[in-house]
């Protein structure tokens, strides 16, 4: 029989307060140690993000690429792909029961290929069981053993180790819940700020940053001329032009409005600082006509884009509040961007973007922006 009591309070004491990725790493040797034939482990669980369906971590130390990670993800559709159909993990998902597996000469082709696979590499026993959490979701802990593979000791520590992990990995994965929600809709650096608790009304700051306005030209004649499921599709490709395109710039984007995106980049308040907001901003917008093209985008669309001071923070009601930028030059770079159709400009800045980027510029003309007592000069790059 072995003694659980240290590897538990391991468990519930150093190994909770790290990363699973830690915990994962942690626990491995330490189980090795206490005599179980341990050659690699394994703990995943659901998640929710755009783009990854369920996050696993690996210790295993004679592993290749997959153990070098400090996470691997899977992305949506598992559930179709023959890494997964036929496996025991999509076997205790199913069942929602352990499951085990010698593997011996007894193998054969109704067993998935991973089994196989760990077998050539000396596996002898494969036991995955499922951690149930509060919430009706659950993670998955596996084990794979060298050796003489398992004893029923070895697997009786195995399963009071599991009910001791579940609650710590469901408190991990709430983590990685509010982090994938708060970055997905909000962005990394607003959606940093919101974990972190600035999540009071009023709780604003003033910050210089460029702004950047960008929408589809003729969105609401495409809207009348096309069905619902196309205008949608362009809208989710621009964006995604628009995003790819801001990202690569450091920059971040605050909202999807319609057909609209509005986005940041911000500035330390220094001249330097002022120049690389207004370069990254103008590199960003140039950046997605390029990429639109080679993505054969089949819409125009426009992008303005100033520099000033702003408010960054939280405003709204008593219980439903929004991160968003507020002030004069968010307004500004809204108006310049509507300019873009009437001047047949992709691209338009302000004079105070202009004389910052230190590029060359072509004047286009001075219009009148509400709010503001002189027309505004308005440029575009010489070179698109």
């Amino acid at each position: 029989m072995h003694d659980a009591v240290p590897l538990i309070e391991w468990v519930l004491t150093d190994g909770r307060m790290q990363g699973l990725k830690a915990l994962t790493d942690g626990l491995g040797p330490r189980l090795r140690d206490a005599g179980v034939p341990l050659m690699r482990l394994r703990m995943g669980m659901r998640t929710t993000h755009p783009l990854i369906a369920a996050v696993s971590y690996i210790w295993d130390p004679d592993g290749t690429d997959d153990t070098n990670q400090d996470q691997l993800r899977t992305g949506h559709g598992m559930e179709t792909r023959t890494t997964y159909v036929g496996s025991p993990m999509e076997i205790i998902a199913t069942s929602q029961a352990p499951y085990r597996r010698r593997l011996d000469d007894s193998l054969g082709p109704d067993d998935h290929l991973v089994l196989h696979e760990l077998r050539d590499r000396g596996a002898s026993d494969w036991y995955g069981r499922p951690m149930p959490f509060a919430t009706g979701s659950f993670g998955m802990v596996i084990f794979v053993a060298d050796g003489p593979g398992f004893s029923d000791a070895d697997i009786a520590l195995l399963d009071t180790l599991s009910d001791v992990l579940a609650p710590v990995v469901e408190a991990r994965r709430h983590d990685h819940l509010a982090t994938a929600i708060a970055t997905s809709y909000l962005g990394p650096r607003t959606g940093r700020r919101v974990l972190d608790g600035q999540i009071t009304r009023g709780d604003i700051e003033t910050t210089q940053a460029a702004i950047l306005f960008s929408d589809i030209r003729g969105w609401t004649a495409l809207n009348a001329s096309e069905p619902p499921d196309r205008v949608l599709n362009i809208a989710n490709r621009y964006f995604e032009v628009m995003s790819d395109a801001i990202d690569g710039s450091d920059g971040e984007i605050l909202k999807f409005m319609g057909d609209g995106i509005l986005a940041m980049f911000p500035a330390d308040g220094t001249e330097a600082g002022k120049v690389q907001a207004c370069r990254a901003a103008l590199s960003a917008a140039q950046a997605g006509l390029g990429i639109a093209a080679l993505a054969e985008l089949p819409v125009p669309f426009g992008t303005g884009i100033h520099y000033g001071a702003l408010l960054y923070g939280n405003v709204g009601a008593r219980e439903r509040i929004d991160f968003t930028v507020l002030g004069q030059s968010v307004n500004i770079a809204a108006r310049v961007e509507a300019f873009c159709g009437r001047l047949g400009a992709p691209i338009l800045v302000s004079d105070t973007v202009a004389q910052a980027v230190g590029q060359d510029m072509v004047h286009v003309s001075t219009e009148p922006l509400k709010g503001l007592d002189a027309p505004m000069p308005l440029f575009a790059p010489a070179r698109i």
